[in-house]
């Protein structure tokens, strides 16, 4: 493919680049690949199955191909945890490891770009969940613990808290987490597929002031993490979270950082979906209005958005009405984002438990979208089967716009004004923008 081809060969110079060779950066706003064209990723958490041992899933590299062949993603972001990582103190499973190197080749040949994401989610394995191994917490914790649900109440018990706060409270425990992600680095630093790092999935806050833990204990973290990764591998992208506390409303109080490269990575799910009854069209703007919220913070960092995750529950009333507006809400401000999650289950998986597709969930989800842009993006949107993308063109090389076969099935027609373009076999490249300072592009399918 010749967009697979294009993709491989941007990414492959990660091999051998010395220091000095441009690598993937962030600039204006966005996300740039070594020659200066943005990149929107648009993909799939690869995934939900392994949060838990073995913690690499069943998938094979004709699964990674799918992505790219039959879906048009072209990133992912590969789930990893502390717990696989470091399973005794100071004791790394490098055979695991291994097995997420491979699967980075597996990408790299797809031609997916991958966000590495150290996943927890209520502190670790201690508690049934996922992320930092047993031993940084006291037994006493673990043995305390009485679980309740809906899940994410666990959070505040304090049991969990305790663990907490003692991984930010103790330098050897959050030591010995910033020296796993470098050892990760040293590992997969010359993974071309690999773009960057998601420090940690969705932080929760412990006993902390939750309006002053991101910028005293989180963001300290992120520092640490980002300076001994970047000894090793200096060209990853740090892709940073805001708090687990941005999930229930509450404004990010981050603020700017001392390092360059950065990509604001929050979460996007609607409050009501997430209660187990479905999808509220009505709450199409709630959606709207948190991506343009979040797009404002993320200039207030200095860095490009990209929604790490948001999903829904094919199986609930509204889900193509769900979806839709996330694709929307993320096309207006031209930000990627990953689909949770590359799974085979009931509930958020892409597949059925059976390994066949969810049609309805995919249909909604699976959209065309400007994949690399010479120049600045504006917006990108699907409405009444026509697909719009804006952006100020600027620079060389071509931009290139991914049309999933789903969406128009019988082919489509390309509108750019005086522009010059070749169809792909996943979509079109722009070869010669329009003149004018604003490119406006349309596709329509054919009848």
């Amino acid at each position: 493919m010749r967009s697979l081809a294009l993709l491989a060969l941007v990414v492959g110079c990660g091999d051998n680049a010395a220091p000095s060779d441009p690598q993937w950066h962030v600039r204006d706003g966005f996300l740039r690949m070594p020659d200066g064209r943005a990149a929107i990723l648009r993909g799939a958490n690869l995934s939900g199955a392994q949060k838990h041992a073995p913690y690499i899933d069943d998938k094979t590299p004709a699964d990674y191909r799918r992505l790219r062949e039959a879906w048009g993603f072209n990133s992912i972001r590969f789930l990893m945890t502390w717990s696989a990582v470091e399973p005794a103190q100071g004791s790394y499973d490098d055979a695991y490891l291994d097995a997420v190197a491979e699967r980075m080749r597996w990408a790299h040949e797809a031609g997916l770009a991958v966000v590495l994401d150290m996943h927890q989610d209520i502190y670790g394995e201690g508690f049934g969940y996922d992320g930092a191994p047993r031993w940084t917490c006291a037994e006493e914790h673990y043995q305390a613990f009485v679980p309740r649900e809906p899940w994410f109440l666990n959070a505040v018990d304090p049991a969990v808290q305790a663990c907490v706060d003692n991984f930010y409270a103790n330098p050897d425990v959050r030591g010995a987490f910033v020296a796993a992600w470098r050892h990760v680095a040293e590992r997969l630093a010359a993974e071309p597929a690999i773009v960057g790092l998601d420090v940690l999935n969705e932080p929760i806050w412990g006993t902390f002031p939750v309006f002053q833990f991101e910028n005293d204990q989180m963001a300290p973290l992120y520092t640490a993490v980002v300076q001994a990764v970047r000894e090793v591998a200096p060209h990853w992208v740090a892709f940073l979270e805001p708090g687990a506390s941005r999930n229930t409303g509450i404004p990010t109080q981050l603020r700017h950082f001392d390092f360059a490269n950065v990509m604001y990575s929050p979460h996007v799910y609607d409050a009501m979906a997430e209660g187990g009854g479905g999808f509220d069209p009505a709450r199409r703007q709630v959606i709207l209005d948190a991506v343009d919220e979040l797009q404002a913070e993320a200039v207030t960092l200095d860095a490009g958005l990209w929604i790490g995750e948001y999903g829904g529950q094919a199986e609930h009333a509204g889900i193509v009405e769900y979806m839709t507006a996330q694709y929307d809400a993320a096309g207006r401000v031209a930000a990627g984002s990953s689909y949770w999650a590359y799974d085979k289950s009931d509930g958020y998986g892409l597949l059925a438990p059976d390994g066949s597709e969810k049609t309805v969930l995919l249909d909604a989800v699976v959209r065309p979208y400007p994949e690399r842009v010479a120049g600045t993006p504006i917006s990108y949107g699907f409405d009444a089967g026509t697909f719009s993308f804006s952006y100020r063109p600027a620079g060389a090389g071509s931009t290139d716009v991914i049309v999933p076969a789903r969406t128009f099935p019988t082919g489509f027609v390309v509108d750019c004004g005086d522009c010059a373009f070749e169809l792909t076999t996943d979509g079109f490249s722009i070869t010669t923008p329009p003149a004018g300072d604003v490119a406006t592009v349309t596709v329509r399918g054919i009848d």
